[in-house]
């Protein structure tokens, strides 16, 4: 019997009633496991409104209520991490670990939220002038709504609900209909940790539902992660309706490679970070750009490595990489590399005839290294969200920043050198939001906060640390006066007041 995975609405499983359901595969097999029912827009309408009678309570309860229910969570959430995992690689594909360490990422982000009392203390000014007091305050925002990628279907939506719900607003959340599973059970982890009914809603679908939670009324602002193209609609459209919006887009990370670097340790950084959960991360190293002579030696020691990667079922032990999400994008994954040599790459490995015995029906690829690839190529210019790595080479430091600089995109970058010098030109130089120093995925802890510039942002605001804090509430300044107990009232004065 087809698993079937319903809203979560009001603080129970709601079954939908749009009579559209999507199909969720298990990406090692290729079979249809479960459906998702899909929402229309009066079940995305039932959702909003239980998150807004919800938050007549909640956005008035208490630092200490909200806290206490969150480290609950987090507790359950440790103890059911396995379970989550399992979720995900059935219907992600990803490796178990891969999967474990998203939610472990994820976690990082509740204990953020569990400690935010630090983050909402405002700011007090006394005697500005005579007997007069100025504070900054920041109060949450009312139903918000986040919208997450199929990639990280546990992890991104923590980036977003522990945060918003622990500065008093109450959650919708759309996750990828592809790998739907996580969600609910995130939900009903939260329910069981004493959250109260509504003030965390879980509603599938498809652009149906996106649309209408970007022009909903009561929607106070909206959270994205997903492709550039995406987060550049959900931004125009979130923001002509008169919400504040985060819209994270997609990537090509660059890694620059200086001659002086350990270049085993290079190829090492080049090798996870470009094909660890099968590429399918907006913060994978795409591009490689080897400076001066060392591209052969670099290509040559990244090749030995990635042909040992073992691929196969991410519920076997064995496996350190898995399939990709649906055949669909196998097949777009596999045209860049398909196309790569006639734009003049060299195509030093090619996995897209790839397959695994007894999972011939399976999603899967195998690892692919494209050298010196020119950058007109489709290859270097789209993001393939896939197992490629392409290599481009630069003949001095100077080049290779202005290579990277030119790229539309400006999510994460990193440098390999031991030079301390000219690592500090580089962070300084570089155009994007993330940078990583001999480190090849510079995602910021959960007190730092995440985002890229250019076309890998929209909107103002990076996700989690101090920037989702700031996101998720709005800031407000009393002025007041107060009489001194000694004077009698002496009449009404209706002046500004004096400053001495």
């Amino acid at each position: 019997m087809t698993k079937i995975v319903n809203h979560w609405i009001g603080g129970k499983s709601v079954e939908g009633v749009s009579g559209t359901y999507g199909p969720v595969t298990d990406p090692a097999t290729g079979a249809v496991t479960t459906k998702v029912a899909f929402a229309s827009v009066d079940e995305v309408d039932a959702a909003v409104a239980a998150a807004r009678d919800a938050y007549r309570a909640w956005g008035q309860s208490s630092l200490a209520q909200r806290t206490s229910v969150l480290f609950k969570f987090r507790a359950l959430l440790d103890e059911h991490r396995d379970e989550i995992a399992e979720l995900i690689t059935a219907e992600h594909g990803k490796v178990h670990s891969d999967a474990l360490g998203e939610v472990a990422r994820g976690l990082e982000i509740v204990d953020l939220a569990c400690g935010i009392s630090v983050q909402l203390k405002g700011e007090l000014s006394t005697q500005v002038a005579n007997r007069v007091d100025v504070a900054s305050i920041r109060q949450p925002l009312g139903v918000v709504a986040g919208i997450t990628p199929f990639n990280f279907p546990a992890m991104v939506p923590m980036w977003m609900f522990p945060i918003a719900i622990a500065c008093g607003n109450t959650f919708v959340l759309k996750p990828s209909e592809k790998d739907p599973s996580a969600s609910v059970r995130l939900a009903e982890l939260l329910a069981e940790a004493g959250l109260p009914d509504g003030v965390f809603n879980v509603v599938h679908g498809d652009k149906v539902a996106v649309d209408r939670l970007l022009e909903h009324p009561d929607v106070k602002a909206v959270s994205f992660v997903g492709s550039t193209p995406i987060a550049r609609y959900i931004h125009t459209t979130a923001s002509a309706n008169g919400k504040r919006v985060q819209a994270l887009g997609g990537a090509k990370n660059h890694m620059l490679v200086l001659p002086d670097a350990d270049l085993d340790a290079a190829a090492d950084a080049a090798v996870s970070a470009a094909y660890g959960s099968a590429g399918e991360r907006c913060m994978a190293i795409s591009a490689v750009v080897a400076v001066g002579g060392i591209g052969d030696e670099l290509v040559e020691k990244i090749r030995e490595r990635a042909e040992k990667i073992k691929i196969g079922p991410g519920d076997d032990p064995a496996s350190e990489m898995g399939p990709l999400i649906t055949k669909a994008h196998r097949d777009k994954v596999a045209s860049y590399v398909a196309g790569a040599a006639a734009e003049g790459a060299e195509v030093v490995l090619d996995g897209t005839g790839y397959t695994v015995e007894g999972y011939e029906d399976g999603h899967w690829i195998g690892i692919s290294l494209l050298d010196k690839v020119p950058t007109t190529a489709k290859a270097y210019q789209d993001e393939i969200f896939g197992p490629v790595l392409c290599v481009l080479r630069a003949e001095t430091y100077e080049e290779g920043v202005a290579l990277i600089n030119a790229s539309p995109f400006g999510n994460g970058t990193a440098i390999f050198t031991r030079d301390g010098g000219a690592a500090r030109r580089f962070q300084l130089e570089i155009e994007a939001g993330m940078v990583g120093v001999n480190v090849p995925i510079p995602v910021p802890v959960g007190y730092h906060s995440f985002g890229g510039w250019k076309d890998s942002l929209f909107g103002d605001h990076h996700i989690y640390g101090n920037d989702g804090t700031h996101f998720y509430t709005r800031g407000k300044v009393v002025t007041s006066r107060w009489p001194d107990p000694s004077e009698a009232p002496a009449g009404v004065d209706l002046g500004f007041p004096r400053n001495h």
